[in-house]
């Protein structure tokens, strides 16, 4: 069955520092500071980015004294994945089909 992808995580990932922020918290669970560090951005920005990909449900957070850190939930993606296989099939068995215009 297909699904439809899922509106609210496409809009995180297309801004390119909330897709530069994934990329980064795949390789690793990084706290404000190491992203401020690694990205150029403001901590403002950053947190606010931060708050966009966590109400996606991209990210959850882990405090650690005066930190906060950043997990990548993988699970996440690899949903987003299996939906755009099924979109990619649908779009390899429609390939042929052409609606009559009127």
């Amino acid at each position: 069955m297909l699904t439809s992808v899922d509106p609210d995580v496409i809009r995180a990932l297309g801004d390119p520092l909330r897709l530069r922020i994934v990329t980064l918290l795949a390789r690793e669970t990084l706290c404000t500071t190491h992203l401020v560090e690694e990205t150029g951005a403001r901590q403002t920005n950053l947190s606010n980015h931060m708050r966009v990909l966590r109400e996606a449900g991209l990210v959850e957070t882990e405090p650690c004294g005066r930190y906060t850190y950043y997990r990548l939930k993988p699970e996440v993606l690899a949903g987003l994945s299996g939906q755009f296989a099924e979109l990619a099939a649908a779009a390899r068995t429609a390939a042929g089909n052409k609606r009559v215009c009127p």
